[in-house]
């Protein structure tokens, strides 16, 4: 979202920068005697905006493809559940018992 909006911006920087090197009067017609160094000044602003705009979306879109690999990989690897461990059982007291003796 910020890379198409700083393209935008670069767009509109670039018309700036030359409508108002052509013609300063055109883009600063608020101004009673606009000059080419203002115009130029404005620009190198408009341009430095662009550029962090651009640099940031490009940040943004390499941690969110980050963050969906990450995602993908742990749905993909079933590894990551836990794995059940064998748990020992106490054995149960017997009293041992005599064999059965027959008397006659």
């Amino acid at each position: 979202m910020l890379t198409t909006i700083a393209f935008h911006t670069g767009l509109w920087t670039l018309l700036f920068f030359i409508v108002g090197m052509i013609k300063p009067k055109w883009p600063l017609f608020f101004l009673e005697k606009p000059n080419r160094f203002l115009i130029l000044v404005i620009s190198t602003v408009l341009f430095m905006i662009t550029a962090t705009l651009f640099g940031e979306g490009n940040r943004q879109k390499a941690l969110e493809e980050k963050a969906s690999k990450e995602i993908i990989l742990k749905n993909l690897n079933p590894s990551s559940a836990p794995v059940p461990t064998p748990v020992p059982v106490p054995v149960p007291d017997i009293s041992p018992t005599k064999p059965n003796s027959t008397q006659k």
